[in-house]
């Protein structure tokens, strides 16, 4: 009789066209002056880390356009923009190019 084992894998996601993959921060857990806010209250985060983007859109001259962030940029995105997704345990957000408002140098 035969055992099976699992291994754990970390899954790999490769955005297409001119999509960007997008580790929200953490909400804030307190505010300036100190107080806790609870899980309700937590604003929705609106910024993140690119893990990863595309290769471009591609344009009617069958030619890619070039994406203007990188892997590690930290972006500005609406708070509503993007399809939220959970990989590995781990909340992510995939959305257009067109949808990022900003990169945060």
């Amino acid at each position: 009789m035969a055992t099976a084992t699992a291994t754990a894998t970390k899954t790999t996601i490769q955005p297409l066209d001119d999509r960007v993959l997008i580790k929200p921060t953490a909400p804030e857990k307190k505010t300036k002056q100190g107080i806790f806010l609870p899980e309700g209250a937590k604003e929705k985060p609106m910024d993140g880390k690119v893990l990863a983007t595309g290769p471009g859109k591609l344009g009617d001259d069958g030619k890619r356009a070039s994406i203007n962030v990188k892997k590690g940029d930290t972006v500005l995105y609406g708070k509503y923009s993007g399809t939220e997704i959970e990989i590995d345990g781990e909340t992510l957000v995939i959305t257009r190019e067109s949808e990022l408002l900003g990169v945060i140098e």
